[in-house]
């Protein structure tokens, strides 16, 4: 190669450059006019020259193919290149000669010294170069198909990446960064939403949550032969919400003694058996809008749930009261019961009957010494969110006598047991919770609701300690073993001691006290996130909704209210002189249901 002079064609990194003049350092000229001085090493020599001006090197036509053959095994440089592809040995087709061998589909190497690529390699990449070709042209498609928010099937395998950013599976989309969308899970959720890949009333959450969908499936043995204490003598009630599918309660009174039956689970899940490992790591069941997905296979629930069966076997919790409300006398035994089940509203049109007088007037004893003790009446609004068919409906839980008394005998049944086991040294889970740093009993829905926040959340522990929001000294949790696992765990210690076993010693109902609380825990986050995400459903569904809602904090002109109707706490602003308690009428004016946010005006 020639040395270098003004005018030469020399390779500037990857782009061509004009040389200006040469000292001690050679000047070149850029694309675009600029100049710049560098080292005789910092480039290559393409043509000696002269070449007036960059624009020069116009795209030449030649012949590639036959000529890299007519090189197959040989070595060549850039001129005789030039020559044989374009005839000739110009700037320009020296320029489009390294074009050729940057391109790296025939030829490799540098200007003095360039090497035809065999046949096989020649094929190779031209086939990668294709693949990779459609490959973007095919990318260019989906990313056009999704900004129209239209896909078509192929998509939705391509799309899983932004489904595993919507349930916090990962933490990057290439996807979202193609569209220049911020890559969280709420925005994932937008573009699922978007494009059809999620239907419009996708609840994610369970699987955000990791949640087990499935519903247990372990083999259930027969219920065991043993000795059961006869109680089908006594009317026996199972009183629940109407739809409830899953009775594990139910209530009797002989004379002035009172009992209360709970379903026998620990018979058919005995400690670290296939069942019991199942709903310790479920911890209860989940309660979503749309569906139940249980903690125990249906089939137990099938077998024990009370009233299910004509004759039903139970942990039946005998006590009297006091007449200062005091659990006395507690006697515990694996029963048979014949239960009849009713729904809270028909037992509250027979609380003049017996035994749901003498029943009501028992709990009414009872509520009056916790209330001395102090245990808190909060009553905010409730509602039950149900989803059928994709329908949302939601209705107002009434205030209803039979469901407060209910509240009381389970308390009555908790309390006993909590009792029955420290007498006897059984090692239980209590449910416990420290009291409220303010102790005034406010009876307005705006004190209630500044009232509930000074309340620590229970605690489940080995040890008895006070539940201060239910004015009990000791309590546990024990009537609802189908559907939560710490009432089972306490079934099976009681099991234990009833039948002369070995109970857990307190340090393994810790670990199972630890182990179930993630699931419960879990379990509790994704209903309070499902139920909101079913409301917003519910007033995007019904776009002229409007509701009364009432001012329960005030700060200048931002409000929180409550929306009894639905249950739901908001901000809005509000002008003028309206007070805690005051009513105002709000009507949604924008809902984001991936946000999971509603903004609300004054109608």
């Amino acid at each position: 190669m020639s040395r270098l002079t003004t005018g030469a064609l020399v390779l500037y990194k990857i782009r061509p450059a004009r040389v200006v003049e040469v000292t001690d350092k050679i000047t070149i000229e850029l694309e675009g006019g600029k100049s710049k001085r560098v080292r005789d090493k910092d480039v290559l020599l393409l043509h000696p020259g002269p070449l007036a001006d960059l624009n020069q090197l116009t795209p030449q036509r030649g012949e590639v193919e036959e000529n890299w053959e007519l090189l197959e095994g040989a070595e060549t440089d850039i001129k005789e290149l030039s020559e044989l592809v374009f005839g000739d040995y110009t700037p320009a087709m020296a320029w489009a000669s390294w074009q050729l061998v940057a391109e790296g589909i025939y030829f490799e190497g540098e200007p003095a010294s360039i090497r035809p690529r065999s046949a096989e390699q020649v094929k190779t990449e031209i086939a990668e170069r294709s693949k990779k070709a459609a490959e973007a042209e095919a990318w260019e498609g989906f990313v056009q198909r999704l900004q129209a928010g239209s896909i078509i099937e192929e998509d939705r395998k391509i799309l899983g990446e932004v489904e595993a950013l919507a349930l916090e599976k990962r933490e990057k989309s290439r996807i979202l960064q193609a569209l220049e969308i911020p890559e969280t899970p709420v925005n994932a959720h937008r573009l699922l939403l978007k494009t059809g890949y999620w239907r419009g009333n996708e609840n994610p959450y369970p699987r955000r949550m990791g949640i087990d969908e499935t519903i247990p499936a372990q083999a259930v043995p027969p219920l065991p032969e043993e000795e059961r204490l006869d109680l089908t003598r006594l009317p026996a009630y199972a009183i629940d919400d109407e739809d409830n599918q899953d009775p594990d309660d139910a209530v009797s009174i002989d004379g002035e003694r009172i009992w209360v039956h709970v379903a026998d689970v620990a018979a058919l899940v005995p400690p670290d058996s296939e069942m019991d490992l199942e709903a310790r790591a479920r911890g209860a069941n989940l309660y979503l809008p749309e569906r139940v997905i249980p903690m125990l296979p249906p089939l137990v629930t099938e077998q024990l749930g009370l009233g299910l069966q004509q004759r039903s076997p139970a942990l039946s919790i005998g006590f009297s009261l006091s007449p200062d409300g005091e659990v006395r006398e507690v006697e515990v035994h694996p029963s048979w019961v014949r239960v009849e089940r009713i729904s809270y509203a028909a037992a509250d049109q027979r609380l003049q009957e017996e035994p749901f007088a003498s029943l009501l007037a028992m709990s009414l004893r009872y509520r009056r010494r916790r209330e001395e003790a102090g245990a808190a009446s909060i009553q905010l609004p409730e509602v039950k969110i149900k989803v059928r068919d994709e329908a949302v409906t939601i209705e107002p839980l009434p205030r209803l006598q039979s469901r407060e008394m209910i509240t009381d005998l389970m308390l009555m049944a908790g309390e006993g047991i909590a009792d029955f086991s420290q007498i006897h040294g059984i090692a239980i889970p209590f449910a416990t919770q420290a009291p409220p740093d303010q102790r005034d009993q406010p009876q307005d829905l705006a004190g209630m609701y500044a009232y509930r926040r000074f309340f620590k959340p229970t605690q489940i522990k080995t040890q008895a300690e006070p539940h201060a929001g239910l004015g009990l000294t000791r309590y546990t949790r024990a009537t609802s073993p189908l559907r939560r696992y710490s009432d089972l765990l306490a079934h099976q210690q009681l099991r234990a001691h009833l039948k002369g076993g070995q109970a857990l010693d307190i340090h393994a109902i810790s670990e199972r006290i630890a182990q179930s609380e993630l699931g419960s825990t879990a379990n509790r986050k994704t209903e309070r996130v499902s139920n909101e995400h079913w409301r917003l459903i519910y007033l995007r569904d019904n776009p002229g909704w409007q509701g009364e809602a009432v001012i329960v904090a005030k700060e200048g002109e931002r409000a929180t209210v409550l929306l009894p109707s639905i249950a739901m706490e908001t901000k809005v602003r509000i002008r003028g002189e309206a007070g805690l308690n005051d009513r105002i009428r709000l009507k949604p004016r924008e809902i984001d249901i991936p946000d999971l946010s509603c903004y609300f005006r004054v109608s």
